[in-house]
């Protein structure tokens, strides 16, 4: 999953704020809940994407090929983290990270409801809205998360776990979720007895990314709202678990069904509801009747005028030896990052659809939806990161050098692919394998992840002259991006209909990795004297 970027702060006063959540800003809230839905509605849609691409027309989807679904998947989600460059330069120069978040949210809110309707034209409007959307908002949150702290505020790092966590829960629930709406024969059944046509419900997942996108633009906006929106999520939430647990769907129109129906409903109501008095008691005890600013008054402002003729006058300050080869090192640690998201981000595109078309969707007798692999990826980050934190925080200076790291994460990219194109072979014939296949294969990425993802974050923080860290940041997601247009190309391959196709995509994407993992480690004493000082 992503990561929180760490940025300078950017506040130009000490904000001494620890009415919120943990003794941190009350922003921090906010920001929280505000990338926590807009990661729903990423992921959300994300798990159906290439499914929907490639369902047959007759089943509400668009009938393509999987080298034109797993094509345009690829070029969706690089541009996805391209846009990120120009969308922190935008706010950079003329909106301001506050107005550039707002902005990008809207835009996606309206990306993920033009795709709520049936044509290919609204298809594609929405996809370009979701880019747009996305590269203001992604960046510019993050900064804004930076701006709550000064830089030697012991909360800081602490700030950004708390965030990265919101990244990591709106991932893990938007999977169950829409693709409980957009396939479950559970609420296809519901619609059913309403008469509404049952190849819509593709759209009702894509309109669900939607609406928690608009949840977290509510929130951002008037803080005090939060509460009534869990309240009502919790209702959601309520109907969807018990309804998810329903054997048989046969009946679910009788009287009897409609009613177990309300009655999950209002359990979930009710939850919601003491959540949201419990929450509302709590914020009026620490009011203490003050007419408070909003939290995020005095963070991601609107850039101040131009530099001054002085200012501009003064000579570009020029790149030093040590900084160079700093620098250097960034450009070589690119091209890895770039082939580890390439492998990774198949859980999108041809891992969405092995678990799809050849892997058993049941556990202890529990039929669930394939979109719900993908939220296996977040249920091991939430377990693995405290775990990864305090190893690296215990091994101190004898902890792995950053492209050593970086080397184990290709290689357990690598070794997930090993395992699958061996259980590739088994899916023969018409025959399905087990889920315990997929998720453990998920197990050796997420660690993969742990091991390159946030160490290439900090490295590239690290690394970078102070007066460059944005447009170093921006070369690292354009890594990601590069990674993700480049998966889609490999995804295409996808081919369960030939013998052995499966297999030899899956083993060549783990010789690719495992094999640039092993020059890494070639080449990590002479990276390291490029390094200087920096681990």
């Amino acid at each position: 999953m992503d990561a929180a970027i760490h940025v300078p702060s950017l506040s130009s006063e000490v904000i001494e704020d620890t009415r919120g959540i943990g003794g941190h800003p009350r922003g921090l809230t906010i920001l929280f809940f505000t990338e926590m839905w807009e990661r729903f509605s990423y992921y959300g849609m994300r798990a159906l994407l290439v499914l929907f691409m490639v369902a047959p027309t007759a089943e509400g989807g668009l009938g393509f090929d999987t080298v034109k679904a797993a094509g345009i998947y690829g070029t969706y989600t690089g541009a996805v983290y391209f846009m990120s460059l120009p969308g922190g330069w935008v706010a950079d120069k003329f909106l301001g990270a506050r107005l550039a978040v707002l902005v990008g949210g809207i835009s996606i809110a309206l990306g993920h409801f033009s795709m709520a309707f049936s044509s290919l034209a609204s298809f594609y409007a929405g996809l370009v809205l979701i880019v747009i959307g996305t590269g203001l908002l992604k960046p510019n949150i993050s900064t804004m998360v930076g701006g709550l702290y000064s830089e030697e505020d012991p909360r800081r790092d602490g700030g950004f776990s708390v965030f990265y966590m919101g990244i990591n829960i709106g991932a893990m629930i938007s999977p169950l979720v829409c693709g409980f709406l957009a396939r479950r024969p559970e609420f296809k059944a519901l619609l059913g007895s309403f008469g509404i046509h049952l190849s819509s419900t593709w759209h009702w997942g894509f309109a669900a990314a939607g609406v928690g996108m608009t949840f977290g633009l509510v929130q951002y906006l008037y803080p005090k709202a939060l509460p009534i929106l869990i309240g009502f999520f919790g209702a959601f939430m309520g109907g969807f678990f018990l309804i998810s647990a329903k054997p048989s769907v046969a009946t679910l129109s009788t009287g009897s069904d409609t009613g177990l129906l309300v009655l999950s409903l209002a359990i979930g109501l009710a939850v919601g509801l003491l959540i949201t008095w419990y929450v509302g008691k709590g914020e009026k005890k620490r009011s203490n009747g003050e007419t408070a600013e909003h939290p995020l008054a005095r963070v991601g402002l609107k850039p101040k005028k131009r530099k001054s003729k002085e200012e501009a006058a003064l000579p570009k300050q020029k790149l030093t030896t040590d900084e160079t080869k700093r620098i250097a090192v960034i450009g070589i640690l690119f091209i890895f990052s770039a082939l580890f998201w390439m492998a990774f981000e198949q859980a999108g595109s041809s891992l969405n659809l092995f678990a799809d078309k050849l892997t058993r969707s049941s556990i202890f007798g529990w039929e669930f939806d394939a979109t719900y692999f993908q939220s296996v990826n977040s249920i091991f980050i939430i377990v693995l990161a405290p775990v990864f934190s305090w190893v690296w925080l215990t091994m101190g200076r004898r902890q792995p050098s950053s492209p050593l790291k970086f080397s184990f994460g290709l290689i357990f990219a690598g070794l997930g692919f090993v395992l699958l194109a061996y259980a590739s072979t088994f899916a023969v014939g018409g025959a399905r394998v087990g889920p315990g296949w997929l998720i453990f294969v998920y197990l050796l990425h997420t660690i993969g992840e742990l091991c390159l993802s946030p160490v290439g974050l900090s490295t590239t923080t690290k690394l970078a002259p102070t007066r460059l860290v944005g447009l170093m940041m921006g070369v690292w997601f354009l890594s990601i991006s590069f990674g993700n247009y480049a998966g889609g190309w490999v995804a295409g391959f996808f081919d369960p209909t030939v013998e052995g196709a499966l297999a030899k995509l899956f083993g060549a994407v783990a010789l690719t990795t495992i094999a640039a993992g092993v020059v890494l480690i070639a080449l990590t004493p002479s990276i390291k004297k490029l390094m200087g000082r920096v681990n």
